[in-house]
This record gives structure tokens, sequence and C-alpha cells, in this order.
């Protein structure tokens, strides 16, 4: 090798080309020597050179190799004690990828060289392999990070108006027969004019891409010829993963995922990120040495007394120690990192709860909390908790910090457990639909909510009404993975049937659902592909299905449910009073006598607190004033909206409602009704006028006589 070697810096950690060369930084407070491992670019399995790292800062071993440019590959080797039951599983015959890697080239050759022990020996992860593991596992890669940005902003968007829409990079386009074929199921694919034409028409303001961190597929999927493709398996927190570019892997994805994120930006779309910072791919203490295990197994990991083991809150295996300082610095500095460097707008975080945690019991105002709270740049962006953990006390809906948003777990359940037919639901049903002030008023707003009938895991929406019983015998583990307690309803038979009845009633119950997630308050989330009756055949847990079963079937879209989801979400982006920034407080508005929010009866009477408790009870009708939101625009004008009148009934038979007193309005005139696959029509309804609202259906009119805008 010819380039010149000097000392570096400790900072920034990762790989850093300058223009000139390259600066390598790595934290390891055990190791105690390092190597810097290069290969051949063309022969990637190839260790051309070994560079032994002199240089140590506080911890961080650090040098820098002049004339090396962007695409070269490269990997750690780390030396230190093997000694599993204090914690340290060093092993210099491991190439390990480097945690601050901009980019992975290449996946993961499985093989038993990947593991630190003999794979069958008696004695398990206390013995120790000799095995090369350099052929088997992907190289990091050294990036030039310029790129032309032309100006790109991120889309202001504030919480009240965004409709998120939860998807996965490639299964969302990978079937779409209006994608050029090479770009199907990459960066590019999202970032092309008609997946953002898609979009738009939908009424869809923020993007939510299931994990892009570039991931494993575990070893035992693989050998069932399965693999994860969820991508919640993460190996580096910094690389966009390669297996959705287009372009090439050698730095080539990441200038991709710029441009899709560029994209998605002009169109006013923001991008939020789903991440899982709780754990990493090399499992429990049998798992895999891929990277942190061997770089420092003691500093990342959460261990037990034992430290041959790890606290496993997650259930995968092993836990991040995010009350460590130099595992909170990294996941700081890959937030940062995807928000300065890759313009993204926000994160949904996995198994929050366990980041929560400081010693075993769930914290909100734990570190790895406080330190985003005062960090100018991740402070600013979008924050969703995924408010569980498998451990004990993880479910903590509800309670996370002031700045923090969440995946509303209960409403999923009552709005399920409404519509199938529950009783003593309906007191929960109405907290759920306004924002679910039990669960965020005391320091939060009706945003913080994030509301879902579905998501990734488990069913889809049309599964939701077509199955009773999880169907996942293709993932190989008898039909005993994924979650048996649904609250779903298959109307009368399990599957797919001719029955015309039961099709139309799960259609309708369809319907249902998504009209109560669009006209609830808080911010809707819907799951890619649920507006077009996308099946997953039953499986409800199909993390491993990189197939069919995953990806979005566009030739069997059903187009009457997409028009439906189309305009319903238009309707709620074109009407404030679906999407409110403060509470309804149930009172006279000013300068006004009529309540922000009313609760009525079929007889057109409003609904007394005795009401609330009778337990049959399964239709409710909700006045919304447009005049009392109380809330004030960007220029400082007050927000007006038209007043409407909100019908719920999930009884199995018809309800005649009575029109309010002229009080609430003189002119109503039916928008959207549930029952009919058609247009509702112009039929108008005054004071005392009875409307037929059909069983299992939702009907919203508007006030005609008190029209803004």
């Amino acid at each position: 090798m010819n380039s010149k070697l000097l000392p570096g810096k400790p900072y920034p950690l990762g790989a850093t080309f300058d223009g000139k060369g390259v600066n390598f930084a790595l934290y390891s407070e055990n190791a105690t020597a390092v190597d810097l491992c290069l290969f051949d670019t063309e022969k990637e399995e190839i260790e051309s050179t070994k560079i032994r790292l002199t240089e140590r800062t506080d911890f961080i071993w650090h040098i820098y190799v002049k004339d090396l440019k962007p695409g070269q590959l490269y990997g750690y080797r780390v030396s230190g004690p093997y000694e599993p039951g204090n914690g340290h599983r060093f092993n210099y015959n491991k190439l390990l990828s480097d945690p601050y890697a901009k980019a992975i080239a290449g996946s993961i050759q499985w093989d038993d060289a990947l593991f630190g022990y003999e794979v069958g020996s008696e004695d398990e992860d206390l013995s120790f392999s000799e095995k090369d593991s350099a052929p088997f596992v992907p190289k990091s890669v050294v990036i030039d990070q310029h790129f032309d940005w032309e100006g790109d902003e991120s889309p202001s968007l504030q919480y009240y108006n965004t409709v998120i829409y939860e998807t996965h990079v490639k299964g969302f386009t990978y079937l779409n027969p209006e994608i050029p074929e090479n770009i199907r199921g990459t960066y590019a694919g999202i970032a092309h004019p008609n997946t953002i034409k898609y979009l738009k028409d939908l009424g869809i303001s923020a993007i939510e891409l299931m994990p892009v961190h570039h991931f494993v597929s575990d070893r035992s999927l693989k050998e069932k010829g399965l693999s994860n493709y969820w991508g919640y398996n993460t190996l580096c927190f910094f690389a966009p993963d390669a297996r959705y570019s287009s372009r090439g892997v050698r730095g080539q994805q990441v200038n991709e995922f710029k441009e899709m994120v560029k994209q998605l930006h002009k169109a006013g779309i923001q991008v939020i990120l789903d991440v899982v910072y709780n754990h990493t791919a090399e499992g429990n203490h049998l798992g895999p040495t891929l990277s942190f295990k061997g770089i420092d197994n003691a500093s990342y990991y959460r261990l037990t007394d034992d430290k041959r083991y790890y606290n496993d809150y997650t259930g995968t295996g092993n836990t991040l120690n995010a009350n460590l300082p130099n595992v909170l610095r990294l996941m700081m500095d890959s937030l940062r990192y995807w928000i300065t460097e890759m313009h993204v707008d926000g994160f949904r975080f996995d198994l929050a709860s366990t980041l929560a945690r400081e010693l075993h019991e769930v914290n909100r105002l734990s570190a790895f909390f406080d330190v985003i709270h005062q960090d100018p740049i991740i402070s600013q962006v979008k924050l969703i908790a995924e408010p569980w953990d498998v451990g004990e006390g993880g479910y903590q809906v509800g309670k996370f910090p002031p700045g923090w948003a969440e995946w509303n777990g209960k409403y999923r359940d009552c709005i399920r457990d409404y519509w199938n037919g529950s009783e003593n639901i309906i007191s929960e049903f109405a907290d759920r639909v306004t924002g679910s002030a039990d669960l965020y008023q005391d320091y939060r707003r009706p945003t913080a909510s994030i509301n879902f009938v579905t998501a990734h895991d488990g069913f889809t929406l049309h599964d939701l009404v077509s199955y009773n019983e999880k169907h996942n015998e293709a993932n190989g583990e008898d039909n005993n993975d994924g979650e048996s307690h649904n609250r779903s309803w298959n109307c009368g038979i399990e599957g797919p049937t001719d029955d015309e009845a039961i099709n139309a009633l799960r259609s309708r119950q369809k319907r249902n659902f998504l009209a109560t997630l669009f006209l609830s308050q808080g911010v809707p989330m819907l799951v890619s592909g649920d507006e077009i009756g996308r099946t997953q055949g039953g499986n409800n847990n199909a993390y491993c299905q990189d197939n069919e079963i995953s990806w979005l079937n566009w030739e069997n879209a059903d187009h009457d449910l997409l028009e439906f989801t189309r305009k319903l979400i238009h309707l709620r982006n074109d009407h404030s009073v679906f999407s409110r920034k403060n509470w309804f407080k149930g009172v006279p508005a000013k300068d006004t006598k009529i309540e922000d929010i009313a609760w009525f009866l079929p007889d057109g009477t409003q609904m007394e607190e005795h009401h609330w408790h009778d337990g049959s009870a399964k239709s409710v009708a909700i006045y919304l004033s447009g005049e009392g939101i109380r809330s004030v625009d960007s220029e400082g004008n007050p927000v007006i909206d038209d007043d409407f009148y909100l019908i719920f009934n999930a009884h199995h038979e018809g309800l005649d409602y009575k029109i309010p007193n002229k009080k609430y309005g003189l002119l109503w005139k039916v928008v959207m009704d549930t029952s009919k696959t058609e247009d509702p029509g112009l039929k108008e309804f005054k004071p005392g006028d009875t409307i037929h609202v059909e069983g299992r259906s939702v009907m919203l009119i508007q006030n005609e006589n008190k029209r803004h805008g």
C-alpha cells in the first residue's frame, strides 16, 4: 500500500472522506488492538491491506489514510479477551462492520465462520472459533457525502395536518406496472413521478418507511427459504439498505435515497423512518459476531448479572444499552445524520419503551429522552413512539414525555371492538374518536395520538374483516407465531367467499373502519394497500414473506375502495374540524351559544351521563361545531370551518335518527354514507326530520346554511 498514514482524529466516528483521504475512528473501551482492513475493490473477498491503529483517544481508535477514495471497502478486526462470562467476546478472526458506516456493500452469506465460537461445540459460546469470517460478511463502504439538494427544505407540516402512509420500500412498488421494471422495489421506485402522483392524489402528506437501516436476514429464515422482509434486524444505523438500490452498492444507494427524499419533498410529502435502536442483528449469546459484539460487547449491550447473557426486552435476543454514553452518542449521531445529511423529517421508534428503561423499569425521564429533548436538531422533527416492548411493565401507551406522539394501541383495539359489535364500549369509543384525552390531555394535545386500525404487524384491513383466526402456516412455525387475539370478525365465513351478502358486508366494514380513522381527532395512519383491499391470506405476521403475500398487488386493486378512501382523506384535509390542534371543551365557544361538540341520541336529544353507562349502546351521533375550533392559522386568523353531524351505528340493525333542533342548523346534507357504494346524493334534511342510518354504517351530514369557504 502506497497511501501515507497519519494519526487522524477521534471525531467524527466512522469513515470520513475529506477530498484528500479518509479518517477512520472506532469506539472500543476494552479492546487491546484494532486493525483496519481494506479490500480490493474488484474482488471484495480479498483483504488487500491491514493497518494497525496505534492512536487512541478516550477509547476511540483512529487513523488517517491519505489518497483513499469513496467506494473503498473496509472492515475491522478487533483484539481483546474472549471471556463470555465477563461479557467480552473479542475474536480477531471475525471481520466487523463499522457501526458508523454510511453504506454497506453486499449481504450476509451464512456460514459457521460468522460465529465467535465453534458452532456445534459442547461448550457452545464458551468455545472459540478460529475461522475467518471475512469472505461471508458485507463490507463497509467509504462514501462521498456531497449531494446537490437544490435548496431542498422539509415541507412545513404540523401533526394536525398530517396524514401518514406506512409502507415498505420494496413491497409498495415491486408489482406496480406503472413503474419501470428496473427500479421497482427501490428508492428510485418511490421517487418515480407515478408513485408520487398516487400519493398526492390519495391525499397523503407523510410517508413512513419501514426499516431502511441496513439489516440482516436471520440464518434460521434463510434455511427455510424465507427472509427478514420487514427489516427489524439492524446491522448498521447509518447505512440505507443496499437491497433497495437500483444504482449500485458502493455508495450509490446513499444518493438514491437522497434523491427519493428530494422528490418527495418537492411534492410536499414528508419522510418518516421506522427505526430500530433497541437491538441489533447479532442476537443472543449464540448469535453471530458481526459488529458490536466483536468491537466491545460489554460496552454496547445490556448484560445480565451473569454477563455471558443478554437482557432481552425486545424478543430478539439482545438489547442495546441506551444508558451508556457511547451508545447514546451512537443513537443521537445516527438520528442527527438522517436529519442533516439525509433530510428525513421524523422517526417512528420501534419498541420505544426499551429505550426508556434505565435499569429495569421504564422511566419516561430516562437519559435517552433527556438527550433528545435538549438536542436542537432532533427535538424539532416528528418523534413517534411505539410505546411498548416485550418486557415487564413495557406497555406505556399515554406515558411518553412532551414532544412525543405515540402509536395509540388503545385506539386500534377500541375501534376494532366497536365495529365488531362489542358491548360496554361506547364511552371509550367516544374518548378514542375525540383524541384520547384520557391518555394525552395532561400535557399534550390530540395530535399526540397516532390513530391506526391496522399496521404492518397484524392483519391487513381486508383480512381484519375476512378472518377470525390467523393463518401463518407459510412462516414455518406451525402457525404458532403472530398475535392470536386480533379483535377481527370474518363476517360469517372464514376467508374468501362467493357469498355476495358477506362480501358486501366486508366492504361496508372496511369503509366503516376507514371513515372512523379519518374522521377521528388525532393523526391518522393508513397502512399501504388497505386502500385497495390488499390481502395477506390471513397471515398476520408476514415479517418473513418477501413475496406476493406481502407485496401490493396492483392488478387486483379494489378501485371503489380506493376512490372512497381518496374522497375521505380529502374531506379530512379540507376541514379543520376533523383535525383540531386543541382539545374539545364541550362548552359554548366565544360569541356563540353552541358548544364545540355535542353528543346525541337517536331521538335528537343530547346524551346525559347515564347514557354513557348503557352497556348495550352501539350507536352515537356527534355534532362538531366549525366555529368552536378555538385556534388560529399561521397568519393569526381564527380557524373557522363548517358544522358536521356524524353518526356511528355499530348495531346490526338500522336506526332512525332525528335531526337536532334549529339551534344547530337549519339545513343539512348527507356527504358520506358507508352503507352505500355510490354517491349519497343531494337529499337535504331540516331540524326534526328523520334520517335512516343503516346497520353497521357511518353517516356524515353537513350544515348547509353555515358553509364556509
